[in-house]
């Protein structure tokens, strides 16, 4: 079945069965690598992507259901000449991640945060990703990159 879509910015079709779940697809046919799969049942949030602008966990989505739909991942966030967005600089910076393993999931739920709440307190923030496992860090250095890559992002 062709799934017609716009995949960080560029026109795609992915032709995939009809039960296949978008972050498959942006895995196994779209070569896009940096969306993982931690739990594939909606709880860690490691396959975190933008839908039309919205953070949602691609391996509770069908890529049927974002036919015609803009998507982004965390390979989409970085400007053309590879200069990484606010959000990723912090956490670098910060010292946001360890393994790595959840952050691209954590990056893009907390863009997502920041362009709903570009205030967001603390503990707003830290609600705010309770949907995003790390098993590494302790959350601290994680919130302080939130912190830092949405003052960058005003």
């Amino acid at each position: 079945m062709p799934v017609e879509l716009k995949v960080n910015g560029r026109a795609v079709t992915v032709d995939a069965a009809p039960h296949t779940l978008l972050v498959h697809a942006l895995r196994e046919n779209l070569r896009l690598t940096g969306t993982h799969v931690g739990c594939d049942t909606a709880q860690c949030g490691a396959c975190t992507v933008h839908v039309n602008g919205k953070a949602v966990k691609s391996c509770n989505v069908l890529l049927a259901q974002v036919a015609g739909a803009e998507v982004t991942t965390i390979e989409g966030m970085a400007a053309a000449d590879g200069t990484m967005h606010p959000m990723q600089a912090a956490f670098k910076e910060c010292h946001g991640l360890q393994c790595g393993f959840c952050t691209p999931g954590m990056v893009m739920s907390a863009v997502d945060l920041c362009q709903r709440h570009p205030g967001a307190s603390e503990s707003q923030i830290r609600e705010s990703l309770e949907g995003n496992l790390c098993r590494c860090t302790g959350y601290h250095n994680i919130v302080r990159a939130v912190q830092q890559g949405a003052a960058a992002m005003k």
